[in-house]
């Protein structure tokens, strides 16, 4: 075995033996003894994507650096490793720390010198990808993780939106989807959920309806009866109908929920589409931006047994789709104009270059300098979905 391939492997071992909330100190142990490490730093996005989060135990006494203009932020934005200039004897390298394209921080190493910083930094990268993945899997036997990525404390119905979605990117051959919902650390009520099979992609866009916990019950119920139903192996016209009667079946009619829900076919960019509600999506196709109508049907939960049709259309290579709930579509500026279509094409072409995974929050920034002010009165979500086909 190789002196390349050893040193991987122990840091691979070290990472997957490591009890959970260790492994930070299981990383920093084997980057010091395999590479030289001087130093080495996790940090994790804020829900907000605003900063990263140093990884330390309460209380943090760590700073946060900037998504925007920082090396670490470099790294973060561009998906690719950043080496800062020399400085002295030892360089910064800042790996990205990702999952399956879900963004979920950045490792900082201090190493001696630019060559070797620059002949390691290939088996760092792995490395930041391996620690990815231990830190998705100790999620679900350690809060360390989940409390370095707040800035500030969530509300409750945040804490339990967040918990339910299943990411806030992922990336595949055929696509790539970014998402993200404001006011990060408030959200109630609007919710995005995705899952991917061998041929098939499935999206849903949400848009619940009240305030507080009781938006983020209604959506909850919701989305928990859509994956039931999906995983049950039934098209969306027949998912959306058993969702709306578990709705409809607990407020009978009282509260419901808005859902545009698309199922994408991987190998002929087929969709099949179920529009209930006020959800709106906008398609770039060669320069050009347009809203796609749908036929509107009733919410999910609005009335006793209400079915559903589905409707098609195609996706080609190089469309880039974005939905927007209400809270985008009709927020007024201080003059009282709403947001609307041509905002949000012009948001969508300033925006064309970036990767999906930034689309969203570059536009709700567009979204608050519209507004304002920074506090908005209603959740918002965005959902930029890249379509490459096969």
């Amino acid at each position: 075995m190789t002196t390349i391939t050893s040193r991987f492997v122990a840091a691979e071992r070290a990472l997957r033996t490591a009890a959970p909330h260790q492994l930070l100190d299981a990383v920093r142990r084997v980057l010091t003894d395999q590479y030289a490490a001087d130093s080495v730093e996790l940090f994790l996005a804020d829900y907000g994507l605003t900063v990263l989060q140093p990884v330390s135990v309460l209380p943090h006494t760590h700073q946060p650096v900037s998504v925007h203009n920082s090396p670490a932020g470099r790294a973060f934005g561009a998906q690719e490793p950043y080496v800062e200039s020399p400085s002295g004897d030892h360089v910064r390298a800042h790996l990205p720390v990702t999952v399956r394209g879900d963004r979920l921080g950045v490792l900082t190493v201090t190493l001696p010198g630019a060559e070797h910083a620059e002949g390691c930094l290939g088996e760092l990268a792995e490395i930041a990808e391996v620690l990815g993945h231990e830190v998705y899997v100790a999620e679900r036997d350690t809060d360390l993780y989940l409390q370095a990525r707040r800035r500030d404390r969530l509300t409750l119905a945040a804490e339990m939106q967040w918990q339910l979605l299943p990411g806030r990117s992922c990336a595949r051959p055929e696509y790539e989807l970014g998402a993200q919902l404001e006011p990060a650390y408030a959200i109630f009520g609007d919710n995005f959920d995705w899952s991917a099979s061998a041929d098939r992609l499935s999206l849903y866009v949400t848009n619940g309806m009240g305030e507080g916990i009781e938006a983020s019950l209604l959506t909850n119920l919701a989305i928990n009866a859509l994956r039931n139903a999906r995983r049950a192996g039934l098209s969306i016209d027949d998912q959306a109908a058993l969702a709306d009667q578990a709705v409809y079946a607990h407020y009978r009619g009282r509260c419901y929920l808005s859902v545009l829900m698309l199922d994408f076919d991987l190998a002929t960019g087929r969709v099949r589409a179920v529009d209930a509600g006020s959800p709106q999506m906008l398609r770039l196709r060669r320069g050009a931006v347009e809203r796609v109508p749908f036929d509107a049907q009733l919410p999910l939960g609005m009335f006793e047994e209400t079915d559903y049709v589905i409707q098609e259309f195609r996706v080609e290579p190089g469309d880039r789709l974005v939905f927007v709930s209400d809270g985008v579509y009709d927020v007024a500026s201080p003059g009282g104009e709403a947001y609307g279509d041509a905002a949000l094409a012009r948001a969508i072409q300033s925006t064309r270059l970036l990767p999906a995974a930034e689309v969203p929050r570059a536009i709700l920034r567009e979204l608050t300098g519209h507004r304002g002010r920074s506090t908005p009165d209603d959740d918002a979500l965005v959902v930029c979905l890249d379509w490459r086909g096969r």
